[in-house]
C-alpha cells in the first residue's frame, strides 16, 4: 500500500485503490471527505479555523485556515468527479495539548463542525477534542478511516551533571 502524508496547509484528493492518506494532528483538524458512488476521497489538514475580521491575511497564508482548506478540498473532490450532495465527512483532531495556549484545538473543532453543518455536509464520524495527538489514516477509494491517539512522548531526561575532578570537569 502506498502512503501519502498530508501536513499543515495541504490537501489531497485521490480515486485510486491501494493508497492511504495519513497525517498527525494536535490542535489542528483534518477533514476526510468521501463520495461512495464515485469512490473519490480527500483529506485536508488545517492549523486554524478562520482569520478574524480585522486580521490582514496574505494570500500565501490562507492555506493555514480551515475556511480556505475546506473550499479547496470540496472543489478538488468535485473536479475529480465527486457529487457534492453525496459527500460525507469524518472530522479529527482539535485537541488542546499545550496548557497556556488557550483553546485553539476547541476553536478548530467548533469551526469544522459548524462548517459541515452550514454547508449541509453529512458527518459520519467525529473524533475531536481531548488533550492527545492523533494519527489519522484514510483510504480515499474505500472511504475507510482509522484514528488512533498517539502515546505520550517519552519523558525528557535530565542531562547528567559533570563530576568535578581536581578542577577539571569531565563530561
Amino acid at each position: 500500500m502506498r502512503r501519502v502524508s498530508i501536513i499543515q496547509g495541504q490537501y489531497r484528493v485521490l480515486a485510486e485503490p491501494g493508497v492511504m492518506l495519513t497525517t498527525v494532528l494536535g490542535s489542528c483538524v483534518a477533514v476526510c471527505l468521501h463520495d461512495h458512488v464515485a469512490r473519490i476521497g480527500g483529506m485536508n489538514h488545517f492549523l486554524l479555523g478562520e482569520p478574524s475580521a480585522s486580521q490582514n491575511v496574505r494570500p500565501d497564508e490562507m492555506q493555514r485556515y480551515g475556511v480556505h482548506a475546506m473550499e479547496l478540498l470540496i472543489n478538488g473532490m468535485m473536479r475529480a468527479g465527486a457529487v457534492r450532495e453525496r459527500l460525507c465527512g469524518h472530522l479529527y483532531g482539535g485537541a488542546n495539548i499545550i496548557a497556556g495556549l488557550g483553546s485553539i484545538g476547541s476553536s478548530n473543532a467548533a469551526f469544522a463542525r459548524q462548517f459541515m453543518e452550514t454547508e449541509g455536509l453529512q458527518v459520519r464520524r467525529c473524533d475531536l477534542g481531548g488533550n492527545r495527538a492523533r494519527k489519522v489514516e484514510f483510504l480515499p477509494f474505500d472511504g475507510k478511516v482509522r484514528s488512533v491517539t498517539v502515546n505520550d512522548p517519552p519523558p525528557v531526561l535530565e542531562r547528567p551533571q559533570p563530576i568535578p575532578t581536581n578542577d577539571v570537569e569531565l563530561f
